[in-house]
């Protein structure tokens, strides 16, 4: 499934950020290590079983993490984005 590959590449590239990014708060990088961990449970799912509440999810954090850091938001975009190809 290309959708669930391109996600699987994009929790990468968030898992790369997390570490390269300018220092985030412990409680921003707690939100994102948490919101990576929920990707993962995803990704092991069946598309029938995935929850939509995830997408609500990155949408926070897309709004949380816009002004200070936006290269992050901008993948949590992309990642929304393949979220909804996949019909979560």
């Amino acid at each position: 499934m290309p959708d669930r590959k391109k996600l699987e590449e994009q929790v990468e590239i968030l898992r790369g950020q997390l570490e390269q990014e300018p220092p985030l708060s412990d409680e921003k990088r707690e939100a994102l290590q948490g919101l990576i961990a929920k990707f993962e449970v995803q990704l092991d799912l069946e598309p029938a079983t995935q929850s939509p509440s995830i997408s609500d999810d990155v949408d926070k954090a897309v709004i949380d993490f816009d002004a200070e850091h936006p290269v992050i938001s901008g993948t949590l975009r992309n990642i929304m984005i393949t979220l909804g190809n996949i019909g979560i």
